[in-house]
């Protein structure tokens, strides 16, 4: 293999990309305050001082919705370029996508409601 202009052109890029990538982090260690009193160690809520018990977690119910919105949320999005070209498609195919599409997302959503997943629970201990 011949060595050109090419090569070298992506050797300075890599370069320069990694450099581009590390200079934040260096700068950060150089320039970063090191206080670790006060309150430094605090949860915190919006610039607001926390109060009560801020240092209790959330119950594991919380997460369980947050990543079935994050899940129907995407299917949403799927469904959207769908929505704004249907009327340029022909033909039966295009619906019968759809359909075996949205089929599983209901097939999705009878487990979720079979497994008790949108029954708000109180409060479940860990």
């Amino acid at each position: 293999m011949v060595f050109n202009s090419l090569h070298l052109a992506i050797i300075v890029f890599l370069v320069a990309a990694a450099i581009f990538a590390a200079s934040p982090l260096v700068i950060a260690l150089l320039i970063a305050p090191r206080n670790r009193g006060g309150d430094y160690k605090i949860p915190y809520e919006c610039g607001v001082k926390p109060y009560g018990k801020a240092w209790d977690h959330f119950a594991f119910n919380y997460h369980i919705y947050a990543l079935i919105f994050i899940a129907f949320d995407v299917d949403i999005l799927y469904l959207y370029p769908v929505g704004v070209g249907y009327r340029n498609l022909e033909g039966w195919l295009p619906l019968a996508e759809l359909s075996f599409f949205l089929f599983f997302v209901l097939l999705a959503v009878a487990y979720f409601q079979a497994k008790g997943v949108f029954t708000w629970a109180r409060r479940i201990e860990l």
